[in-house]
């Protein structure tokens, strides 16, 4: 039993390699639990050995090695041949294992951490009490408050003055542009790391097209693109994206297969940087396990700067909520929390209602479900089409809230071809959200009076014809 407090052996091979792909993968857990967790706690030399090198260089450089960097240390500092080989073996144990618990491992670690820092709190104390030295009560209330307070997160906010130079810099943002003008030029360039943007529309209009033009774009400007997707199939998708390349239309490109290949092949053999299409199940995928998936790749040395969600609907809430609507804004929330602390930018799309299917514009109270989905957002841009708009590959945008530029604005009959995967804002006129109401609301009124006159003078001609 006494062993079983000493070291993580009790809880298995595989925890231990899990705990230090968490340590690895997880920068807010790593800085919680790397002062407190000793490597001592492994029940594996090689795990230990891997642990504190992990310590020392957090100690040195203030951050979390990736393992091709740990793997450099193990090569330069182990002498012996079969230990290093055995090391070299064990992180590739954790590079590869798959995370289906990672929450449980997390929690788990830092309680048993914790345990062990009481443990040692009690001996310190236990020593004082045993000299007899009753002046040392303070020091041993000290020693038991640093105790309980060990492995909490150690981010404490900022001062105000601090990085006064990078606030006050014209590119702090760094945003990463849609490839759509008339929105980069709203959204002063585009979204930063750390920004959520909201996509809402009804079915059928574009909700996945304006995802693939903001995935190809950034993946265009040298960015790292994760695009998650849940009811298309992974061939779809990459069909778009090569659509996007050659300005083939989508239903073309088998017919011009070789041209297409030779394109596509040349633009991706060129870049350095990443376009990963990842497709979860469109039931029980929830936020937690879309975090572990990009915190594998971060671990794999692909850290992505752009993440967008085709679509939110799709993301169930970690529990249970007694009607269907509940949970939607607690996964939305989720979302944001994890751009937030991966440090990425964040895109995803929300079905709209019904009353947005035929609206001549969809507004914010056009969300399906929860209104909250719309609440968290940074930037929230809607999409709009008529069966005349859908015919001739045009559509109604209007930006609904800016965080960081200017909203209200409406960008009526855009070029939006669905089959081109091509969104033009710069051979349209804009309008302001009020005007665009005020507009509408007198096309109703005028519709009104049309109908009220067309009634008055069916009554006139009835009376006329009954006095006949």
């Amino acid at each position: 039993m006494s062993k079983q407090k000493s070291n993580l052996g009790y809880l298995g091979q595989n925890f231990q390699i899990q705990l230090i792909n968490q340590l690895i993968v997880d920068e807010k857990f790593s800085s919680t639990i790397i002062d407190i967790l000793d490597p001592t706690y492994f029940d594996s030399e090689y795990l230990r050995l891997i642990c504190a090198e992990i310590k020392n260089y957090f100690e040195k450089y203030h951050t979390i090695p990736m393992i091709s960097t740990i793997e450099q240390i193990i090569n330069q500092s182990v002498t012996k041949d079969i230990t290093r080989e055995y090391v070299i073996e064990t992180l590739q144990e954790v590079k590869n294992i798959q995370q289906k618990d990672c929450l449980y491992v997390q929690d788990t670690a830092i309680k048993f951490c914790k345990q062990q820092e009481l443990k040692k709190a009690n001996k310190k104390i236990e020593r004082i009490l045993e000299s007899g030295d009753f002046e040392r009560y303070e020091e041993c209330v000290e020693i038991m408050k640093k105790a309980v307070s060990v492995g909490l997160h150690k981010e404490t906010g900022i001062k105000i003055l601090d990085g006064i130079d990078d606030v006050l810099s014209d590119d702090f943002r760094r945003p990463v542009a849609t490839g759509i003008t008339g929105l980069d030029n709203l959204m002063d360039g585009g979204l930063s790391k750390g920004e959520l943007g909201v996509i809402i529309a009804p079915f059928g209009v574009g909700k996945s097209t304006m995802i693939t033009k903001l995935a190809n774009t950034a993946y265009n400007l040298g960015y790292n693109v994760v695009q998650i997707f849940f009811e298309d199939n992974p061939k779809v998708m990459q069909r778009k994206h090569f659509t996007c390349w050659t300005g083939i239309p989508l239903n073309d490109l088998s017919d011009n297969n070789e041209k297409v290949k030779q394109m596509v092949t040349e633009i991706v053999d060129e870049k350095q940087n990443h376009i990963l299409l990842k497709k979860f199940p469109s039931s029980g995928t929830n936020i937690p396990q879309i975090e572990q998936y990009l915190k594998q790749l971060i671990s794999d040395g692909i850290r992505p700067d752009i993440v967008l969600l085709d679509y939110i609907d799709c993301v169930v809430p970690t529990r249970h909520y007694d009607d269907e609507y509940s949970g939607e804004g607690d996964v939305m929330r989720q979302f944001e929390t994890m751009i937030a602390e991966l440090d990425i930018v964040g895109w995803t799309a929300v079905q709209g209602n019904r009353s947005s299917i035929n609206a001549e514009i969809v507004d914010s109270s056009m969300i399906g479900g929860s209104i909250k989905k719309g609440q968290i957002g940074h930037f929230i841009v809607s999409i709009a089409k008529n069966l005349q708009q859908k015919e001739d590959g045009l559509a109604t945008m209007a930006i609904l809230k800016s965080r960081f530029g200017k909203d209200g604005v409406v960008f009526q009959d855009i070029v939006f071809d669905n089959a081109r995967l091509i969104i033009d804002t710069t051979q349209t006129s804009t309008v302001n959200l009020l005007d665009m109401g005020k507009f509408s609301e007198k096309k109703n009124q005028d519709r009104v009076m049309k109908a009220l006159d067309n009634a008055e003078k069916n009554k006139t001609n009835y009376l006329k014809n009954k006095i006949q």
